[in-house]
């Protein structure tokens, strides 16, 4: 980007004072770099408290609301709502740059399917994806405003938690072709039914241009169902020959024949719906078996690690539901190990379901065939234990607090012996990444 601060005052309508060239954003001021516009969001946090910090490490311009007071010597663009003209800059971007954007949403499966149509449509474009995870309001105007001039194609990730959040996030980013991945149970405390997660999620067609396509699972009658104006493509019908073992999944589409590095069935479908937008860019099928069998995974999504000990780790702890949860424990049954354990956090926004969906999953756990199983948090801890007490003695079952992640550390780093698997899968907030780390230190 680059962008004179009078050129952002009139994209955004808004005063400016001071002189200066944009060639980046942030709205960490520990994080600019010079050249920077520190955007001050009012949060937890009010931003403004940092405009001296960002202006020490070089931001060339401060965004600021009008509520706040700015010295005169300070470049800066002068709004109503810092997070709003982010937005409206970000949009800005995106229709400057104009290239074709695959968007993306689902319960489960989000990250993983962003990585892959990104490895599919860059055998042939220049592409650019969402940064980690930033799929929500902050997140998204971000990912428009970083991406390179010469972007050809965007794969863009979107979150979200609460009605009108993706009709805000899709017409922010005006998709060619959206993908939802699935509809599981992520943030049911809020929407009470699967139903309403599926509406919700089908707000990504508010944006999608006209001659634009949806892609939905062939199987999920809360998509399939649905009436939306532009055209629909299912994904996940028609695969055969599906094989695995503990590194790869392998399977026959249209007659060819796929491998990709990660375990588990629910994998195929996120690779098939990046085959599905590949296809729709006019990539062929054999581009984009190249393309998924050595693509750059996120991090913690499914990600195969090995301790020091060499005890296979599956990291896949950055969000959980029941269903995600029960798909990748039935992929740990059939993954080849001497000893096989699980470590499963707490499962969080599940509202007043929350006790019997994680209730539920002890039939899961026990189909499994584990040598021992790790519980992390009171969910777990109280309604799924009970239930697996009978099966395992004091040995093999373990229950912990969600702070004492320490103990559960020093537990399982003398835990297995080279080629055991240990699974860890949590939602985010229970901070199984600490011990990921730690494990593979």
């Amino acid at each position: 980007m680059n962008y004179s601060i009078a050129k952002i005052g009139d994209i955004l309508n808004a005063k400016v004072q001071g002189e200066g060239l944009i060639t980046g954003v942030s709205f960490n001021s520990q994080q600019v770099v010079p050249g920077d516009l520190f955007v001050a969001l009012v949060a937890e946090n009010d931003g403004h408290q940092y405009i001296q910090d960002a202006l020490q490490h070089g931001a060339a311009a401060v965004l600021v609301d009008e509520h706040h007071s700015i010295a005169m010597d300070v470049p800066a663009i002068i709004v109503p709502d810092t997070l709003v003209a982010l937005q409206q800059l970000g949009a800005f971007r995106r229709q400057e740059l104009n290239p074709k954007v695959v968007a993306i949403t689902g319960s489960n499966g989000k990250t993983t399917t962003k990585d892959m149509t990104a490895a599919v449509v860059g055998r042939q474009f220049k592409t650019f994806k969402t940064p980690e995870n930033f799929n929500n309001e902050i997140g998204v105007p971000m990912t428009l405003l970083t991406m390179p001039a010469d972007t050809e194609v965007l794969v863009v990730e979107l979150g979200m938690d609460r009605p009108g959040q993706l009709t805000q996030l899709s017409k922010m980013v005006v998709p060619d072709v959206a993908i939802i991945t699935m509809i599981g149970e992520a943030h049911i405390a809020f929407f009470q039914t699967r139903a309403n997660i599926a509406k919700a999620k089908l707000e990504i067609v508010a944006g999608l241009k006209p001659d634009g396509v949806l892609c939905i699972p062939y199987d999920e009658p809360l998509l399939t169902q649905a009436k939306v104006a532009q055209r629909v493509l299912l994904f996940g019908d028609g695969v055969s020959d599906i094989q695995g073992d503990a590194t790869t999944t392998q399977f026959t589409y249209q007659q060819t024949q796929f491998a990709i590095p990660l375990i588990g069935g629910y994998n195929i479908m996120n690779a098939l719906a990046a085959v599905s937008a590949g296809i729709l860019l006019h990539i062929d099928l054999n581009d984009a078996v190249l393309a998924l069998q050595t693509f750059d995974l996120t991090k913690n999504r499914t990600e195969r690690l090995v301790t020091a000990r060499g005890v296979h780790l599956i990291s896949d702890v950055y969000n959980s539901n029941p269903t995600a949860v029960a798909a990748v424990l039935a992929t740990l049954k059939a993954i080849p190990a001497p000893h096989k354990y699980v470590v499963l956090g707490d499962m969080l926004e599940l509202g007043e379901q929350a006790a019997t969906l994680h209730a539920d999953l002890a039939q899961a756990i026990l189909a499994a065939n584990v040598t021992g199983v790790y519980l992390v948090g009171q969910l777990f801890t109280q309604n799924t234990a009970p239930i697996l007490a009978p099966y395992f003695d004091s040995e093999h079952l373990h229950l912990y607090d969600a702070h004492q992640l320490d103990q559960l550390t020093a537990d399982l780093e003398t835990l297995g012996d080279a080629n055991d698997v240990i699974l860890l899968k949590a939602s985010h907030g229970i901070h199984l990444e600490n011990v990921v780390n730690a494990l593979v230190q």
